[in-house]
């Protein structure tokens, strides 16, 4: 009764006039910058942290600047659905996973129902993650403190073993796309050793910072999809036809309870990989995708314009961006790079991050935790109300659409990282990606394990480290061990699958 005492007087004060608009604003910002292929969430956030300087010496309290950037935050996880549906090119690496079954949807005539999709299941994992913030907070803080490197390391295993089933019925192919994922994300230095890897243009310093993701991510799904498109002529002159009317929308929005699954999946388990440090929003996306996919009653859809494909990884990056907030606000760690941005604006407006930060600062606290619950209504009405203007880009003629699509990759890889060399390997790997789609190679594979292979090796390494080279350390532990031995299990299933279909078939000639 407390906490609802505490949450409803925060709420108040969200929506006074000042704080209620500047949500607002957010939340428009947000959608803008999540959109905009190469920046997302932390650069909006961290461009625009000098300016809420400028409102805490109007307010003289640090929770109205600080709901200005949590809506950003917000606005920008719904944004990144709006490229990755209508061009094909995610507007962020936490919208990956949409491309996947939002882009093949708008190309079926279908954008307005993927749009809706995608902002109800972010309106609904927003929500449900909020809920548990406000509920469990310390609980579940506590519970991501038990979560050490074995444990972090048999959650990546966990996630790369639904990845067998991303490639189709193709598993050889499948694990080499992922061998390949993984042989890309080792370019760099060692994080250990400190000694480069695979760096063939060391005087040139090409690869010495390694291959960024996001390069990886437009390469792969601008691009390549552009020259996909071209080859295949399957569109004509234009991309698809929508007639977007108020009845269309109200038929997806009723359509949506079909997505409940993938719903239920993103919103649960993105809040949990969020709530775990240094994880974030990209892989609780990608492994939300991944776990839906496997327990589909029908995976074969998926990649080719499936709901819960949409539905899933929408609501998990939303659901993990509330999660990231947590042990940054209970611990002091930031659970994302942007948070690691928050984090960076509370100390400076002279706040202390950590388990005294509710009860000394509930002035702060509970205000920014009502924001939240505004900026996700705040943000699905406002994605609602725009999607007429995001499906005007799917009317241009693909003439006209193709060079916006390659110009947008551009300006948007320099963007990110500042690096021309950057800008040459996301059209080469673009490049590369459409012969390997030519040849039926799965790409979902390559890039999930892109994402978290720099996330899974230090974690088993300092595993071994701290075990002696004893690889016991994931089976013994009582969180690691059942995790590891269901990612072996999911792992082999697929592959004794394939030997038996072998030995039947050379029986049956």
């Amino acid at each position: 009764m407390e906490v609802l005492v505490a949450l409803s007087d925060g709420i108040l004060v969200a929506l006074e006039p000042l704080n209620l608009g500047l949500a607002v604003l957010g939340v428009i910002v947000g959608l803008f910058v999540g959109a905009m292929p190469g920046l997302g969430s932390v650069n909006g956030v961290a461009i625009l942290l000098p300016f809420t300087f400028v409102i805490q010496s109007m307010t003289g309290s640090a929770t109205s600047p600080m709901i200005f950037l949590a809506a950003i935050y917000y606005g920008a996880m719904y944004g990144g659905a709006i490229s990755s549906i209508t061009l094909g090119i995610p507007g962020a690496s936490t919208a990956v996973a949409t491309t996947f079954d939002g882009r093949p949807l708008a190309l079926k005539g279908q954008a307005d129902r993927a749009l809706v999709t995608a902002a109800v299941a972010s309106f609904v994992g927003g929500t449900i993650s909020t809920m548990l913030f406000t509920g469990f907070a310390p609980m579940l803080a506590s519970v991501a403190l038990d979560f050490g490197d074995p444990e972090i390391f048999a959650l990546m295993l966990l996630a790369f073993a639904t990845f067998v089933g991303l490639g189709g019925d193709d598993i050889p192919k499948t694990i080499f796309s992922i061998c390949i994922g993984l042989v890309l994300a080792t370019v760099g230095f060692d994080i250990v050793s400190g000694e480069p890897r695979l760096i063939f243009f060391d005087s040139v310093n090409w690869f010495s910072r390694g291959i960024q993701f996001l390069v990886l991510a437009i390469g792969v799904y601008g691009i390549g999809e552009m020259l996909w498109t071209i080859n295949s002529s399957r569109y004509g002159t234009t991309m698809t036809n929508v007639d977007v009317s108020f009845s269309r929308i109200m038929a997806a929005l009723r359509s949506f309870p079909e997505a409940w699954k993938g719903t239920t999946i993103g919103s649960l388990l993105g809040f949990f990989v969020g709530i775990l440090p240094a994880a974030g929003a990209t892989p609780g996306s990608l492994m939300s995708y991944g776990v839906t996919k496997m327990v589909s009653r029908d995976p074969k859809q998926f990649g080719q314009g499936s709901i819960d494909g949409i539905a899933a990884p929408e609501a998990a990056n939303n659901s993990a961006s509330t999660g990231a907030m947590l042990p940054m606000m209970t611990l002091g760690i930031p659970g994302s790079p942007t948070t690691a941005v928050l984090l960076a604006g509370m100390v400076i407006w002279g706040l202390q991050p950590g388990p005294l930060l509710f009860s000394e600062q509930p002035d702060f606290v509970w205000p920014l935790i009502g924001s939240f619950y505004i900026s996700n209504i705040v943000a699905v009405l406002v994605n609602l109300a725009c999607i007429p203007l995001f499906l005007w880009m799917l009317r241009m003629p693909f003439t006209i659409l193709a060079p916006l699509i390659f110009v947008l990759s551009l300006i948007g890889t320099y963007a990110a990282y500042q690096n021309p060399y950057d800008v040459w390997l996301m059209v080469l790997v673009g490049i590369a990606a459409f012969f390997l789609r030519l040849l039926d190679y799965p790409l979902a594979p390559a890039v999930l394990a892109i994402v978290l292979g720099p996330i899974a090796e230090p974690k088993l390494r300092q595993s071994l480290l701290f075990s002696d080279g004893d690889f016991s350390i994931f089976f013994t532990r009582p969180i690691a061990g059942p995790i590891t031995v269901i990612a072996l299990i999911l792992i082999f299933l697929p592959l004794l699958k394939l030997i038996r279909d072998k030995i039947r078939g050379r029986r049956a000639a």
